[in-house]
This record gives structure tokens, C-alpha cells and sequence, in this order.
């Protein structure tokens, strides 16, 4: 999920570009995501098909097929514009559009991705965000609060350090190593201090 800085400092969100590079650690072979969808949106498992064939999918917390409604009930909005992934706010937190980002809102269930994102990053990279993102959206389900404010760092949100360890630990059990997730787990706004305290948050070494 999208976060910022601080108050009134522009964070810079860049496109993710395409990469030619042979994929070391691949996604489970039952998650085959719609590569080159275009901007618009679509039933997110269209966009992110085998996600409910997942280990994690039917890991999360709750009754499995109620999930499972939830999951055909949500749509990912596909975008042009920079950045990864995130589920969409009804209303652009204040913090963020202090920061120059302005979200994709909606009063529905939406996961929001970044075309750029997923059709050019690793596999793993967009199979741990949505196994990251569809917990958000279940996180909400049960009336918990996405964006804790502005005083509490991105880093250190409940919600956020549980997602992230859901898809560490679904990492882990990929064999991913400590290498790879620190590079996957960089994220632009937030200061180096807060950079690694998201690594201790969710179990991962800082070197």
C-alpha cells in the first residue's frame, strides 16, 4: 500500500520499466497473472488468475469460501500511471496528497495496480503484492483501519506489518532469501530509519 514521507514532502513515484532479466525465484505455477492487461478494470482474479489456487489464499483468516466471494467481488483497476499497488481508498488520505500523489478512490472493493507493475516486475514481486493487497482488503472487511494517520510511521501500522509478514513468510516458504526481500520491501517514502525497521517489523535481517 501507498504511503508518504511526511506532511507537505513531494515523494517521487516511479514506473516500473521493462526488465529482460531471467526470473530467479518464479511464483507458484498456479498464479498466472494478465500480464499485458490495459489500463481499465476487470474482476481482479481475471487480472491476477490462480490467486485463489494459492497457499496463502487459503491461508487467510476466516471462512474459505466466504473469501472466495470476497475475491470475485473485488476488482483490480489497472492504471497508467507510476507506482505498484495498492487497495483504493474512498477518499485520498490527507498525508498523501500533501505528498503530490492523488489515489484511485471508490466505495467498493479494489485493488489498484500500476500497468507498468505488472507487466514488467518479477513475478514474485506482483504475486507478494496482491497476497499483501487481498489481505488489506479482507483487514477491512473486518472494520480495521487501512491509513492509522499521518503520526503513525507506514512502518509501524498494524495493518501493514501484518501484510507484509504474510507475504514474508509466504516468501520464505518459496525459498526466497533475505537478499531478495530486502530489494522487494524498499519502498521511496519512508527515511532509511523507517526502511529498517519495516525489515525488523517483519523478521527480515538488514544485512
Amino acid at each position: 500500500m501507498s504511503g508518504t514521507r511526511s506532511r507537505g514532502s513531494a515523494v517521487t513515484i516511479p514506473k516500473v520499466t521493462a526488465r529482460r532479466r531471467k526470473e530467479k525465484y518464479p511464483a507458484p505455477v498456479e498464479f498466472r497473472p494478465a500480464r499485458y492487461t490495459p489500463p481499465g478494470r476487470l474482476p481482479l482474479l481475471e487480472v491476477f488468475e490462480g490467486l485463489e489456487l494459492t497457499v496463502p489464499f487459503r491461508k487467510y483468516p476466516g471462512d474459505d469460501e466466504a473469501t472466495l466471494k470476497v475475491a470475485e467481488q473485488t476488482w483490480a483497476h489497472v492504471t497508467d500511471g507510476p507506482g505498484w499497488m495498492y487497495v483504493a481508498p474512498t477518499k485520498t488520505p490527507p498525508e498523501v496528497r500533501a505528498a503530490g500523489f492523488r489515489m484511485v478512490e471508490s466505495r467498493e472493493d479494489v485493488i489498484v495496480v500500476a500497468h507498468g507493475h505488472l507487466a514488467n516486475s518479477p513475478t514474485m514481486d506482483v504475486y507478494l503484492d496482491v497476497v499483501h493487497e487481498f489481505l488489506h482488503i479482507l483487514q477491512r472487511k473486518q472494520g480495521r483501519a487501512l491509513w492509522a494517520g499521518p503520526k503513525v510511521s507506514y512502518v509501524d501500522r498494524p495493518t501493514e506489518v501484518e501484510a507484509y509478514s504474510y507475504s514474508v513468510a509466504e516468501a520464505r516458504r518459496l525459498r526466497v532469501p533475505d537478499s531478495y526481500l530486502r530489494k522487494y520491501l524498499e519502498v521511496p517514502w519512508v527515511r532509511k530509519s523507517e526502511a529498517l525497521r519495516l525489515l525488523r517489523n517483519v523478521g527480515v535481517s538488514v544485512r
